[in-house]
């Protein structure tokens, strides 16, 4: 479509989960106890690592990093979709589009790597525990934490930047409840092989980085484990292991459904039902995941939680 024919417009409108009144109003109070329960408990998990010294070490380091990923990931989309279902037309400026979806892509990648990360601490620290505190110094753990959030942030700029060169005539009207890359390339008037060739090289650097990462850690580190003369040993190694290996097969697992099929298989319902679950419901996973697996972080919480009771 030539300049001169097409249709400059000032916003999208998002089509949303629904378009019947009272289940957005039930869909409302769903999401809304959803994002609370997703605030408090990542919230908490950030502050009870930093005001517990027991837990001052790299593992708890980067699990406090990813669950503030886990907070700002969700509050990219919540209060936005909050407020959409209060709202009979579902607007979003065309610049508070393009931040969304940037801050959206620069957390999802960071947690990513803060998977591989955390799963490459684990390796370390049962495969290699001699070497544990050189290996895992606090200025290395340090400039780990930096290159993911540099990645993600530089990555992220890559397919926002990509994204809005398109020329969007035809239509403002996005079938989603968000501004995400697949929902906005299928309403681009534009042609946008170009983009998912840069969107799929870019995603299978990020994410195929994570998963190789925590595939090779976790092959050495079952290998270390079923080697140890100790039923006990073995079994606490597992339980160290089993909240991480968890939370990296759900959020791995709804990744690669998302963003790793060809644009001729995208169903843009199925993809919105698969985009409530990775933007709301695993950021309220993981703090639960790891506070319930994890018998330093309950009695960190339970000391917390006695002192707050006995001081009142």
């Amino acid at each position: 479509m030539s300049a001169e024919n097409c249709t400059v417009f000032a916003d999208f409108i998002f089509l949303g989960l629904s378009g019947r009144q009272d289940v957005q109003q039930g869909l409302f109070l769903l999401f809304l106890l959803v994002y609370g329960i997703t605030a408090v408990a990542n919230v908490g998990m950030v502050l009870l690592i930093k005001r517990d010294p027991r837990l001052h070490t790299p593992m708890y380091y980067f699990l406090s990093n990813l669950s503030f990923c886990d907070i700002c990931y969700s509050s990219t989309i919540s209060p936005k979709m909050l407020a959409d279902f209060l709202s009979e037309q579902k607007r979003i400026p065309y610049d508070v589009c393009a931040i969304q979806m940037y801050f959206f892509g620069a957390f999802g990648d960071v947690e990513c790597l803060m998977l591989a990360v955390m799963a490459y601490d684990r390796y370390v620290a049962i495969c290699n525990p001699l070497l544990y505190t050189i290996a895992m110094s606090r200025g290395i753990c340090t400039q780990l934490v930096v290159i993911a959030y540099i990645v993600g942030l530089v990555d992220s700029a890559i397919h926002t930047c990509c994204t809005f060169q398109l020329s969007f005539c035809n239509s403002n009207i996005i079938n989603h409840f968000f501004c995400d890359i697949p929902p906005l390339l299928a309403l681009s008037s534009s042609d946008a092989s170009i983009n998912e060739i840069v969107m799929f090289t870019s995603s299978s650097c990020v994410v195929g980085t994570s998963i190789i990462t925590v595939l090779l850690s976790y092959s050495y580190i079952i290998t270390t484990i079923l080697r140890m003369n100790s039923a006990e040993g073995r079994c606490k190694a597992f339980s160290t292991c089993a909240s991480h290996l968890t939370a990296v097969a759900i959020f791995h697992g709804t990744l690669l459904f998302m963003y790793f099929r060809p644009s001729s298989s995208y169903s843009m319902d199925t993809d919105k039902t698969a985009s409530v679950f990775y933007t709301g419901v695993i950021p309220m996973l993981n703090p639960l995941i790891y506070s319930l697996r994890n018998k330093d972080v309950k009695g960190a919480l339970k000391k917390a939680t006695s002192t707050k009771l006995c001081s009142g």
